[in-house]
């Protein structure tokens, strides 16, 4: 007898669409049933969730968009009729989202971290052993030992892809090496740059290929105790990531004698309070010791000095993600992705005026260009494209004149941007990048822990000279200030934090100073977004009458009524622009 398989995407992106409500439904729906029902993780189309896949004898169907209303229908014509429901299903994926060569969106993805993420149950481990789960672990252990499983991952190429991108085995030999009977490892999975939530989908829809990576790296270094240090904004990975411990436990993966090999190691969680500068692996140490959360001076490095003393090797959640793939595949077919400067793959988050945002998994060395139009699908409303934001407050907005720039290291540090942990915010042209540095640079001085005077101060007079330009009042000394002020803070501060902070007003003063001109000599913005340097109209010839403008307005700001061109009453108006966000017709101007 075929057994029918429900599988509702329920990761943070799924339950925020309503997967929660979808899934009572379908408890309802389905108690007289033999159906299974089963939750996986993000799929990585956040774009069309909440996501539904009917899975039979016959085949499998991905749905987009499904509702408690839409899925009746669902679960009658196709569960119960075999009949499947055309208009709902996602076009690019009539089958299954797996037959890639069909599909825009998976058409050029390479899935190794997220070999699982969107397949498998994360609160099941069966489902992970049933993808060749833990047998990295087994092969490292039982038939390698640490400078040959140290070596795998050296040969493989594998950078940390936290951000600079240090080499992931020469860091692990680094902390073998350093003297000690007590060493420590970490997992950074403190994830706080705007736009980004590749971790967070890692833990919600894989969290056992951490845990996996984790005792392999804590083999190769030689230490029986480790750390997730998790963002407490995070509740559902959090919540797996326990489980998945607590699994992994009580099947001899984590704990004492693992696998009766004499090898130990003991996973803890530690949840952190939403500091940005404990992304700065020694912040983070300090923090977990109960201590606030400020960088310290390196020299010594954590691979000989860290938690409480003692040599500690850190790395982020995709970094030990991609390890159990390297060492159950070896690292000659890892190499075999990527390019020349960079092997592997890189898993971003597609955010801000982009089609199809999501999570995606790329080769290094593909374009900007391919993973935002292709994959993507290009921008909102057929808009045009004006910057995309990489590394995020760390990070640089890189120009349309740079999309064919490749993803790897060393091509996006030449822009003056950085590969960071994989944010990738798109920005249209109705996007003030000036305004976009102003942004970031309130975020990084508000989360500056204040050690660094260069920071600290340095950081405040960028932001209040920004303010002072959004606002119509700059000058041409302010851009010379602004400039000297930024490359100052990049080469005196302490720690990472600072000494990326400038980059998104360095780049934007590089590839967009024309519009820093004009919000200081011509008084405008053009795009129309910085409140005090804008007018809004509505243009007669286009506008419909068709009153949407006027529902939007929170000010009470358009004349008009159903047949009647409209008006803004400028003495009302508080330039909030949202009249032009929704007039279908593009009525409203900025001026």
């Amino acid at each position: 007898m075929s057994q029918t398989t429900i599988t509702v995407g329920y990761a943070s992106c799924g339950i925020a669409a309503g997967a929660k409500d979808l899934m009572e439904s379908l408890d309802k729906l389905l108690e007289d049933t033999n159906v299974v029902v089963r939750k996986t993780g993000c799929i990585g189309m956040c774009y069309n969730e909440p996501l539904l896949e009917v899975k039979t004898d016959k085949g499998r169907w991905l749905y987009k968009k499904v509702s408690p209303k839409t899925v009746g229908k669902i679960i009658e014509d196709h569960v119960k009729g075999g009949k499947p429901v055309e208009k709902m299903l996602v076009k690019e994926a009539s089958t299954g989202f797996e037959d890639a060569e069909e599909q825009p969106f998976f058409k050029k993805q390479s899935r190794i971290v997220l070999r699982n993420t969107g397949i498998i149950d994360p609160e099941n481990i069966d489902d992970y052993l049933a993808n060749d789960g833990y047998k990295a672990l087994e092969r490292a252990l039982k038939e390698m030992d640490q400078d040959s499983t140290i070596k795998e991952i050296m040969d493989s190429g594998l950078r940390g892809r936290g951000g600079a991108g240090f080499p992931t085995g020469l860091k692990w030999s680094f902390a073998k090496k350093s003297p000690g009977d007590v060493k420590y490892l970490i997992c950074n999975a403190d994830e706080g740059d705007p736009g980004a939530f590749m971790d967070r989908n890692v833990l919600e829809g894989d969290p056992h290929s951490v845990l996996e990576g984790m005792a392999i790296g804590a083999y190769a270094i030689g230490c029986a105790e480790g750390y997730v240090y998790a963002r407490a904004e995070y509740p559902l990975a959090v919540k797996r990531l326990k489980l998945a411990i607590k699994q992994a436990e009580e099947r001899g993966f984590l704990g004492e004698d693992i696998m009766g090999t004499g090898f130990s190691f003991k996973i803890f969680i530690k949840e952190g309070a939403g500091a940005f500068v404990c992304g700065e692996e020694t912040a983070l140490i300090g923090s977990i010791e109960g201590k606030r959360g400020m960088p310290r001076i390196r020299p010594p490095f954590p691979a000989n000095s860290g938690l409480w003393g003692k040599p500690t090797n850190n790395n982020n959640v995709e970094t030990y993600a991609n390890v159990p793939w390297i060492i159950f595949n070896g690292a000659e077919a890892y190499r075999k992705y990527g390019n020349e400067n960079t092997s592997g793959t890189k898993v971003f988050s597609l955010a801000g005026k982009i089609k199809r945002g999501g999570l995606v998994e790329v080769p290094m060395g593909m374009s900007l260009k391919e993973i935002i139009f292709d994959i993507g699908g290009g921008i909102l409303k057929d808009k045009e494209f004006k910057a995309v934001q990489l590394g995020g407050p760390s990070g640089g907005c890189v120009p349309k004149d740079l999309l064919d720039t490749a993803v790897d290291y060393e091509s996006l540090t030449a822009t003056g941007a950085i590969m960071g942990s994989g944010g990738m915010v798109v920005m249209d042209e109705e996007t003030c990048m000036v305004e976009v540095a102003r942004y970031f640079m309130n975020f990084v001085q508000n989360e500056s822990c204040g050690k660094c005077t260069f920071c600290r101060l340095g950081t405040r007079r960028m932001l209040e000279i920004l303010e002072k330009i959004t606002r119509g009042e700059g000058t041409m000394e302010d851009l010379d200030i602004l400039e000297e002020l930024a490359n100052t803070v990049k080469i005196s501060s302490l720690c990472g934090l600072g000494q990326t902070a400038p980059n998104p007003v360095l780049t934007t003063l590089r590839f967009f100073r024309n519009e820093y001109l004009a919000h200081i000599q011509d008084k405008k913005c053009p795009a129309g977004q910085c409140r005090d340097l804008v007018t809004f109209t509505i243009d007669s010839e286009k506008c419909k009458a068709c009153g949407i403008c006027m529902k939007s307005c929170p000010s009470n700001a358009i004349d008009g009524s159903k047949g009647v061109k409209h008006k803004i009453i400028q003495e009302k108006c508080i330039q909030c622009g949202s009249c032009r966000e929704v007039c279908p017709f593009g009525a409203v101007e900025a001026r």
